[in-house]
């Protein structure tokens, strides 16, 4: 592109005022368009930069030691073709050995009163003047440029032009070559990527953490004579492992893993070789504290519950509310109930409850049984409970019922025998979950029982299970609801009285009623009708009255 001095000149004397502010202005385009893509790609590179110096301390970190060793007996495939220059500096680590692009000058066209410069070889030795502040101040107004283009004598013009031209030169070979570092650099970044997925890969060895230490090596002091180890020279937290082969592990650089994010007690995988953790895994529960979690939520609501209004209500304030409206309580200050303790006698309705309570909640449902709590092995009950509440802790909000709670509540005594003691550190365990130092408040206990006499006070008392609601036996209005309840799905004669059949119910508990609802339907089937009639549910009162009261004797 480079032209004599004449040629130039002629060109200059045949173009018009115009069609030179033309060209410089198309010059002038070009270069602040390379320099915003070069200031791009650098930026770019940086970023690149950053990422392979990240992987190469994963990869650093899945090679230590130890290593297995091992000789090669034999290699097959092509010979080693040579590597691109460009590439054989980005393999050898030195990506910095490319050359630092140059900041680009914005070039203003000389005056005639600027001294005159060297036409060649002193043009690239001069330093070039600092980059303008922004794309705003190159902008030159059409009338400007025209007069100073006509005040500039032939030979600035000419000079004007191959600054800029050999400034577009620059940029574009600058560009170049940060493109082909921008690429060598993603190539080592996917290769390094490739390592560390090879590094990573299962089956991991499983370890609990035992205990996190922060090492700080400047406060130890000194022994004469003693080597330095470069473990001991490391600062931050490192670990103590227990794997599932039984070995205690330290670990004075832990891994993948964020120690920031670990804590005693988690759960990990490890590597097979260099033990380094390379990812936490979910917390281990008891197989059987998982199956009492309720996955569907039970389909009962407060309608299907006849005449237990004032049961209901307090129900509600003390488990329910305290999670719909957690803000009610705050604002007056007070605590609500940790947990609520249904007692009556059986068939009353108590379990049934404790369904449709579930249900009006978006909470975790766990369901307990006295009984499972009572294990053979000493210290697997109290296990259990702890396991419970943690589930419990972890999918907050949650409820947790447990039936039968005489199971494992009774009142402690003296006694020899080992059963007996088991069960009481059982109730201890649960005393404990359910006010100690880790106690949870979104956490709410629900124990029924129909023998509330034998329980021990420790675990009646207030900040434990506060609220007691009683389940009597229904009386006749409540009677005659709950056989409501349990036709309204039956085709029914519409001359069936039900106060008349609550009248004849006397001392009727909840499910008593529904199996008289049930004989009905039995006898309706028998005689082949579509409809239960009045005379059914009598009949079916008279049968479940004689199994009532009926002593069943076998005799051999």
């Amino acid at each position: 592109m480079a032209v004599d001095d004449s040629s130039e000149t002629d060109q200059l004397d045949s173009m018009s005022t115009e069609d030179i502010v033309r060209a410089t202005r198309l010059l002038d385009n070009e270069v602040r368009v390379l320099k915003d893509e070069l200031q791009r790609n650098n930026l770019e590179l940086e970023n690149v930069k950053d990422k392979i110096k990240e992987n190469q301390e994963k990869i650093k970190l899945n090679k230590q030691l130890p290593y297995l060793v091992g000789n090669i007996v034999e290699a097959q495939g092509p010979g080693r073709q040579p590597i691109p220059e460009a590439q054989a500096e980005v393999r050898g680590i030195s990506i910095n050995s490319f050359p630092k692009p140059q900041p680009a000058a914005n070039l203003r066209l000389p005056s005639p009163s600027d001294p005159p410069r060297p036409q060649q070889g002193a043009m690239s030795s001069s330093p070039t003047p600092a980059p303008d502040a922004g794309a705003a101040a190159m902008a030159v107004d059409d009338s400007s440029e025209t007069d100073q283009l006509d005040s500039m004598s032939t030979e600035d013009i000419v000079r004007a032009t191959r600054l800029l031209d050999n400034e577009v030169r620059v940029l574009k070979d600058e560009l170049q070559r940060n493109n082909l570092e921008l690429e060598n650099v993603k190539d080592k970044i996917k290769e390094n990527q490739e390592k560390i997925k090879l590094n990573k890969q299962l089956p991991y060895l499983v370890g609990n953490i035992v205990e996190i230490l922060e090492m700080n090596p400047e406060d130890e002091a000194e022994e004469d004579g003693a080597n330095i180890d470069l473990d001991s020279q490391r600062k931050g937290k490192c670990v103590v492992l227990k794997t599932s082969t039984r070995q205690t592990i330290f670990l004075p650089v832990i891994g993948l893993v964020d120690p920031d994010n670990l804590k005693p007690g988690d759960l990990v995988g490890v590597n097979k070789d260099s033990y380094l953790i390379l990812d936490t895994l979910p917390s281990e529960y008891d197989s059987r504290v998982k199956a009492m979690e309720v996955d569907e939520k039970p389909t009962e609501d407060y309608n299907d519950i006849g005449g237990l209004e004032k049961e209901i209500q307090e129900l509600v304030e003390a488990i329910v509310l305290p999670m719909t409206h957690k803000e009610q309580f705050q604002k007056l200050g007070i605590r609500p109930p940790k947990g609520v303790l249904l007692y009556g006698p059986p068939g009353t309705g108590k379990t049934l409850m404790a369904r449709a309570c579930a249900a009006q909640t978006n909470a975790t449902f766990l369901k307990l049984a006295g009984p499972q709590l009572v294990q053979m092995f000493i210290g697997d009950g109290a296990k259990l409970v702890r396991d419970a509440f943690e589930l419990a802790k972890e999918k907050a909000p949650c409820i947790i019922f447990i039936d039968e709670i005489d199971a494992i509540g009774t009142k402690r005594f003296d006694s020899e025998v080992s059963g007996d003691r088991e069960v009481q550190r059982t109730m201890l365990e649960l005393l404990n979950q359910l006010d100690g130092f880790s106690s949870d408040e979104r956490i709410k206990v629900i124990a029924a029982t129909n023998r509330a006499d034998i329980l021990d006070p420790a675990l009646l008392r207030s900040g434990r299970l506060d609220r007691k609601i009683e389940f009597p036996h229904p009386t006749e209005e409540a009677r005659a609801r709950i056989l409501q309840i349990h036709s309204r799905k039956m085709n029914v004669h519409p001359d069936v009285n039900f106060e008349e059949l609550a009248r004849s119910t006397d001392d009727f508990n909840g499910a008593q009623l529904k199996a008289v609802c049930v004989e009905a339907g039995m006898l309706a089937l028998r005689r082949d009708a579509t409809e239960v009639i009045h005379e059914d549910f009598n009949e079916g009162i008279i049968q479940v009255q004689a199994k009532k009261k009926s002593s069943l004797n076998y005799y051999a």
